[in-house]
């Protein structure tokens, strides 16, 4: 047993170890085409599943095998080069088990190692999660980081000098925003105007470790992301973020680089460390601080900054900032540096603050610097809506050493959402609706709003209102002048405190209200970063389905495919109750939206609350194309209703995600997953707008009196062919709009009354009582050897056959016709012989067309063509050839079509009969002739020469 054991775990380990795939590992800095750079998370893909870094666990071989407890899989990191990569370990620890010292050990579920009672030390205890669990602190939650020239000092290393350039004359730089959440590190950019997209980001460890690598790149013919175009902004997300790269990030020993780079390397790096800031917190507005025009390039050289903002216009309006800054102290300045940092309107010069800071010991790369001051309301009025920058200098050189920069929006990547629904359990309103918004780099806000139903409302009233728990919401701003149909969208320019405090507050909603009811319906707005599916055109608007449904639900749906052709999603719910719980997230695709068409479902998730955000990993390029081609839906599926359902726009998915060939069958349904009843796609046809079932009949729309039926995916239609009535030709009508005449009789006078149509029903077809009709089988069509007849009075279907007559003639004779005749026939032939003067006549009489013997009836009876003429089916001749005459001694003889011609053996008797001497014995047939024993080789050599060659004439002639 024990031999037999040991292959099999070999066996198994293989197994495993194929499973498990990992991280890829290519160089980041030699990449041909940047459209297609992926990113390269440090995580483990086993089998469908990702694994953390760190993270060990029990496989899960599915049945029969079950979770294997004496395998132990590890995610390993690995050094490869400068870029930790994750590796699948897996191990047999069966042979780790250590010797129980009870007498009667145990082996328990779920377990490897037999154990004493009450022993918990053994290899094979562990759970499907990192060893130790950390719960993260209060502050790990706001980052920043300030990436310059002089911040780039750590690229300048010798063992990095080939992988990143940090040559700057143009001195770009950038500021950077981190926010951690649920393992996930989202991440926003400023950077120079002056510059270029980045093509790409890293994740670097203070030894020069890539830990993560993400491309930046976004392709003219890929998805684009209209907020990042719109705000300038670079946005992102490292999912699922390690736990050993959580540390790091918590101790300040991670830095971000931005890449720009060239078709054969990199162009520029710029990298700065990731740094705690407490004033991002309450961060409102930032500022990127480059050199001021007019300073000396090869002195401010590296140098730069960046502002954070944050504000409080209550009864003491004021403002609080918070610089972090570099490059503003010459070489001799090491202690107590003053700082001149002023605030001024960009339009009127005019100075609103102007405060002296002193640096106690200026660093090469991070300086920090915070200050509050008292403002007006006009002038926080001013900083909302983009008019004021900052300004620092050196107070020894203010005119060489200085950075200035615009107050614009907060670099975080964010939008708005809400979903809107009456909140009176008492309202009987269908409307529903929902609405998104952004704030623009000037300041502006970008507001969409989606209504459901609202149309049939009186002159309704759209209002953002600060909702901050009060009596009375205060109406902030007006937006109905803005709706058309059910959509509303527009900008906010001047833009004041009073509506940017509640949005960053959580305290701005939107109102609909009508002359009746002071609000319809109505949402409070919450932040969400914009990563993945957020960063797709526009939401989708779920409504409900059927009346089953909570009549207040309402559902949006962000989707999008990112240039790793990974499928996300995030949907939010409103008005949803807990008894609907748990629900399914379904992604249905069909080839168009027609009647009938093939449906396919996946289902993406189940969940159990209001909101779900995921992705998925292993769905097919041929099911990614039909997000941009097929017709889509969503579906929130409750207890095996549908709740909520929507049609998807179209999903923009990057051309290198496409299968090398498409399928163009529009019924073939790939390989998305049916996970429900409804109809499959695979054998379906498409005829006149829309789809049938393989097998299903159909009248044609498109030709009158036509008849079709899907098979196998390909339609074939036929005229309708009549069969023939029992009646007199007077007795016959025809009427309008109908395909066969029927016999005149008590149907007519029936149906000549505004009596309903009688009739019969034979599988989904509908016949008139009295009238007649040969079936219709696929694939092959009408048998027109069988005729239905739906009865008069009993309106019953019987289809009897035709009964064809006995034939007086030999059965091995008779013959079809043709390939669709009912009946066979005995042929036309009289057994005689003909001589070359009646095959002579027999051409004279058969060239007149219509006569029994024309070649025209010949032929459809089987005949068969040869140089002495026409012969019928069965008839018998000797061949006639020029040189030698007729050959009697061979005779032919056509057979359905075909002619077989043969030579008359000669019996073996005639020729055994012979005297010692070789004389041979008379015999009466001169077609038969024997030859002496002696020369019977040669002689039959001979003969079979000549019988091929006359066999080769006849057949000829």
């Amino acid at each position: 047993m024990a031999s037999l054991t040991r292959p099999f775990t070999m066996l198994l380990m293989l197994f495993i170890i194929g499973l498990a795939t990992c991280a890829r590992s290519k160089s980041p800095l030699l990449v041909e085409d940047e459209g297609n750079r992926r990113n390269r998370p440090a995580e483990c893909h086993f089998g469908k599943e990702l694994k953390e870094l760190g993270s060990t666990w029990f496989p899960d071989l599915g049945a029969p095998f079950g979770k294997m407890y004496c395998i132990k899989c590890q995610c390993l990191p690995v050094q490869k080069k400068r870029r930790i990569v994750a590796r699948v370990q897996c191990r047999n620890i069966k042979n780790e088990c250590p010797k129980p010292t009870c007498d009667e050990p145990i082996l328990l579920p779920g377990r490897c190692c037999k154990t004493c009672p009450g022993d918990s030390s053994s290899p094979d205890i562990l759970q499907d999660t990192p060893v130790a669990t950390i719960n993260e602190p209060e502050d790990m939650k706001h980052f920043g980081a300030l990436l310059t020239g002089r911040t780039s000092t750590m690229l300048k290393r010798d063992e990095m000098l080939n992988n990143y350039s940090t040559k700057n004359p143009q001195n770009l730089i950038a500021t950077g925003r981190f926010s951690f959440h649920k393992k996930n590190l989202y991440y926003s950019f400023y950077v120079s105007e002056k510059a270029s997209r980045p093509s790409a980001i890293q994740f670097i460890d203070n030894s020069g470790n890539i830990l993560e690598e993400h491309s930046l790149v976004i392709p003219n013919n890929g998805p684009s992301s209209n907020y990042q175009n719109a705000t300038g902004k670079i946005c992102g997300v490292w999912r699922r973020v390690p736990r050993d790269y959580r540390r790091l990030l918590r101790e300040d020993q991670m830095n971000a680089v931005l890449i720009w780079n060239g078709k054969f390397g990199s162009d520029l790096a710029l990298a700065g460390p990731i740094s705690k800031y407490p004033a991002l917190s309450t961060e409102l507005f930032s500022s990127l601080l480059e050199p001021a025009p007019g300073t000396n390039a090869d002195v401010m050289a590296g140098a730069g900054g960046t502002a954070i903002v944050s504000t409080n216009s209550g009864v003491a309006p004021s403002i609080h900032l918070t610089l972090v800054v570099n490059g503003l102290f010459e070489a001799d300045e090491t202690a107590d540096i003053p700082l001149n940092i002023r605030l001024e309107s960009v339009e009127k010069r005019s100075v609103i603050i102007e405060e002296i800071q002193r640096v106690k010991k200026p660093n090469h790369d991070i300086n920090v610097i915070e200050f509050s001051s008292p403002v007006s309301v006009n002038e926080l009025r001013l900083l909302t809506r983009g008019k004021l920058q900052i300004v620092v200098e050196s107070k020894k050189k203010p005119e060489s050493l200085r950075i200035q920069g615009n107050v614009i929006t907060r670099v975080a990547c964010e939008l708005f959402q809400t979903l809107l629904s009456s909140h009176n359990p008492e309202s009987k309103t269908k409307s529903a609706g929902m609405a998104w918004l952004y704030l623009n780099k000037d300041g502006s806000l970008v507001y969409n709003i989606q209504t459901h139903n609202l149309n049939m409302v009186d002159k309704p009233l759209i209002t953002l209102t600060n909702d901050n728990g009060g009596k009375k919401n205060t109406e902030l701003e007006d937006l109905t002048s803005s709706l058309e149909m059910d959509r509303a969208y527009g900008v906010v320019d001047k833009l004041g405190p009073r509506v940017l405090e509640p949005l960053y507050a959580g305290d701005l909603g939107l109102n609909v209200a009508t002359k009746s009811e002071t609000s319809l319906i109505r949402g409070k707005f919450s932040v969400r970063p914009v990563t993945d599916a957020r960063d797709s055109e526009e939401p989708i608007l779920l409504k409900r389905v059927g009346d089953h449904a909570p009549l207040h639900s309402v559902g949006m749906a962000w989707i999008a495919v990112d240039n790793d052709c990974n499928l996300h999603y995030d949907v939010s719910l409103a008005g949803v109750p807990n008894q609907y719980h748990p629900l399914q997230l379904y992604l249905v695709d069909m080839p168009m939206e027609v009647f009938g068409a093939p449906v396919h479902r996946r289902l993406l998730e189940e969940f159990a609350s209001n909101h779900l955000e995921g992705f998925v990993l292993s769905i097919s390029a041929t099911d990614l194309a039909k997000l941009e081609s097929s017709v889509n839906f969503i579906e929130i599926v409750s207890k095996d209703q549908n709740i909520l359902k929507s049609k998807v726009k179209s999903v923009k998915v990057p051309n290198h995600c496409y299968p090398l060939t498409v399928e163009n069958e529009v019924g073939n349904g790939g390989a998305a997953e049916d996970n429900s009843n409804h109809q499959s796609s695979d054998t379906k046809c498409y005829h006149s707008n829309r789809f049938y079932d393989d097998g299903e009949q159909w009248h044609s729309i498109i030709e009158s009196c036509t008849v079709c039926a899907c098979n196998n995916r390909r339609v074939k239609c036929e005229p309708i062919k009549c069969p023939p009535l029992k009646c007199k030709k007077e007795d016959q009508l025809h009427r309008k709009g109908e395909c066969c005449p029927t016999c005149v009789g008590k149907y007519v006078e029936e149906t000549n009354n505004n009596a309903p149509p009688r009739g019969c029903k034979l599988g989904d077809q509908f016949y008139k009582a009295g009238s007649s009709w040969h079936p219709y089988l696929p694939p092959n069509g009408f048998d027109t050897c069988a005729v239905c007849t739906c009865d008069s009075n009993s309106l019953e279907v019987s289809c009897p056959r035709v009964q064809c007559p006995p034939l007086n003639c030999n059965e091995k004779l008779a013959y079809r016709p043709d390939k669709k005749a009912c009946c066979k026939r005995c042929p036309d032939v009289k057994p005689q012989k003909e001589s070359k003067q009646n095959t002579e006549v027999m051409k004279d009489e058969g060239s007149r067309t219509g006569t029994l013997n024309s070649p025209t009836v010949i032929m459809a009876s089987g005949g068969c063509k040869s140089h002495m003429g026409y012969h019928k089916n069965g008839q018998e001749w000797h061949p006639i050839i020029a040189s030698h005459g007729e050959q009697k001694c061979i005779k032919c003889k056509c057979k359905d079509g075909n002619i077989n011609c043969e030579k008359k053996r000669c019996p073996r008797t005639a020729c055994q009969n012979q005297n010692k001497n070789g004389k041979k014995q008379p015999v009466d047939d001169d077609c038969c002739q024997c030859r002496a024993r002696r020369h019977q080789a040669g002689h039959r050599r001979k003969q079979k020469q000549q019988q091929q060659q006359q066999q080769q004439n006849a057949s000829k002639s």
